[in-house]
């Protein structure tokens, strides 16, 4: 790994994440990051392109998360810093990279950077997923009652990660597979999830 590009996101790219919302924040970029270079493993890859990745792929959220993905490319082809360690062509990759990650993306990542980082991104945990998913309804939603707030998330639960969900995995030496069945389960099982549902909800309402 370059020492220098590696102070430059530490410095100047990874702090951006304190001021997104809990699901995004420093430890989910620094998550992403680990399980990226993790999964590099399997490939033959520029280990700095997968590392500088994954720093940025969420940096667009700075205008919003319905675009997140596409700024967060042009935050890339626009860094000036990054012309230090890599080549234009190098760059293209890597913003193509970013703006494939997204989950409800229409289509297959285009490089193998991309579908690198969009399986890191998934980091498929039960517990963690669904409480990230109370703290998004109740933050945009402050309105709704328990009741709605657990319809809401099971919605969104089942749209994503449901059997006919969008939800895509790219790297067969990832373990995300098998957690994403355990999920499947779980979601399947009404009273289960709305246990755990309420666990939370009792824990973030205390």
């Amino acid at each position: 790994m370059n020492a220098e590009l590696v102070r430059y996101i530490e410095n100047e790219i990874i702090p951006r994440y304190a001021g997104f919302d809990a699901a995004h924040n420093v430890d989910h970029v620094r998550a992403v990051i680990s399980q990226s270079m993790a999964l590099a493993e399997h490939y033959d890859v520029d280990w700095n392109m997968v590392y500088a990745i994954a720093a940025y792929h969420d940096t667009g959220l700075v205008e919003g998360r319905e675009h997140h993905h596409e700024v967060s490319r042009r935050i890339v082809l626009n860094d000036g810093e990054l012309r230090r360690w890599f080549t234009p062509e190098a760059i293209a990759v890597m913003g193509d990279a970013v703006e494939d990650h997204r989950a409800s993306s229409d289509h297959e990542p285009r490089t193998v950077y991309g579908r690198i980082v969009a399986e890191a991104d998934r980091q498929i945990d039960a517990d963690v997923t669904l409480r990230r998913t109370v703290q998004y309804t109740m933050a945009h939603y402050p309105e709704m009652t328990r009741d709605e707030n657990f319809e809401r998330c099971m919605s969104h639960l089942v749209g994503k990660y449901g059997r006919n969900g969008y939800m895509r995995l790219w790297i067969p030496e990832s373990d995300n597979a098998r957690r994403l069945e355990a999920f499947r389960r779980l979601i399947e099982d009404r009273d289960a999830i709305r246990r755990a549902f309420d666990d939370i909800y009792d824990s973030l309402t205390a």
